[in-house]
């Protein structure tokens, strides 16, 4: 494991889980599952069966600095790598894989989202473990496949190579990525069996990345790269937060991942959520026999079915005749949403803050 790191990005808003996840607090530092550990610190935890703790990096935006802190007091403060800016994950990759790369040569990465469920965490470090005895032996750029268990249009997609199979199988090579198709093509892909959802875990050399950043991203690359003795300095931070200024706002997807031909996708067998939504949290959670959600005692649901409810704890609640709602109310915000509507909420959102500017 020495030469094994690991990358969280932590720096997205999470608009799709408000009210709870609001700019000052995101969904990432939030209990969402209720039991008593936040998204980042299950992250963590998880990443640390893959990487030493003194080896995982946090990349976040700087205003959430005092959150990562709090939540991950093990965590070094030459470890959390700040964003002045949000501009996308290839940024943000390339930062934190030039970074460690100052300090290892040899390190290979995980990069991780802060804000996914995992369970059965032994499953995702075999296949981790997998995907870096690969890529570490084959300087392939690699990303962690879900088998689709619905055409869901809210995930990117992974397609990839039918015949030479690697390792049994277990990895393919791919051959294009289709970023959240409608339903009708999810619906293609479903039936196709071979697409895979794109998880957004990656795996692979510092090295490797970075040369593929030079290669397809060469501005991007000069703006990070162009002095490798700068990075854990105490030049660092202003170096990089130049860098992030003149940058180009883009996805490692859309950057790296589409135009490489290095490219494996590891198929993956433990149970995985990006929680995107509230729908997708819905998933996860205990229900009654009517097939309700609710995160206290204190709420009744009377003749309602496949609602989620979530409220604060001391609030006392009765609702009847309600069906496949989402209904959470935190810091004097309420939502009521039909599930099968979610796709709208970030838009919704949009409209009421030129009513309310400043709530959201």
């Amino acid at each position: 494991m020495k030469n094994n790191f690991a990358i969280i990005m932590a720096g997205g808003v999470g608009s799709r889980f408000w009210p709870m996840s609001i700019p000052s607090r995101p969904k990432q530092f939030l209990d969402v599952l209720g039991i008593g550990k936040t998204l980042i610190q299950l992250t963590f935890e998880r990443l640390e069966r893959i990487a030493p703790s003194d080896q995982i990096y946090v990349v976040t935006n700087e205003s959430y600095v005092g959150l990562v802190k709090q939540q991950l007091p093990q965590l070094s403060a030459d470890r959390i790598l700040t964003e002045p800016m949000r501009k996308n994950t290839a940024p943000c990759i390339t930062y934190a894989a030039a970074k460690i790369y100052a300090i290892n040569k040899e390190a290979n990465l995980v990069v991780a989202p802060s804000d996914h469920l995992i369970v059965k965490e032994e499953r995702f470090e075999r296949i981790v473990n997998i995907a870096i005895q690969r890529a570490q032996e084959n300087d392939r750029l690699i990303t962690l496949g879900i088998k689709p268990t619905r055409p869901d249009s809210g995930y990117g997609y992974i397609q990839f190579h039918q015949d030479g199979d690697i390792l049994g199988g277990q990895i393919k090579k791919v051959k294009q990525f289709t970023e959240k198709p409608n339903r009708e093509l999810a619906e293609i892909f479903l039936k196709s069996g071979d697409y895979y959802w794109n998880s957004g875990i990656f795996v692979w050399r510092a090295k490797t990345i970075l040369a593929a950043v030079q290669k397809f991203k060469p501005d991007l690359y000069d703006l990070f790269c162009t002095d490798f003795h700068v990075y854990n300095t105490p030049g660092e931070k202003n170096y990089t937060d130049q860098a992030f200024m003149a940058c180009e706002d883009i996805s490692i997807d859309f950057g790296i991942m589409e135009n490489a031909k290095n490219v494996d996708v590891v198929l993956a067998d433990f149970d995985w959520s990006d929680l995107g939504t509230w729908g997708s949290l819905y998933g996860h959670l205990e229900k009654d026999y009517n097939g309700n959600a609710t995160s206290s005692e204190k709420i009744f649901m009377i003749d309602s079915h496949d609602c989620l409810v979530k409220l604060p704890e001391d609030r006392v609640a009765v609702i009847q005749g309600m069906d496949n709602k989402i209904v959470v109310e935190a810091d004097n915000k309420l939502l009521i949403l039909d599930k099968n509507d979610e796709q709208n909420l970030k838009k919704y959102l949009e409209t009421i803050s030129k009513r309310i500017p400043g709530q959201f």
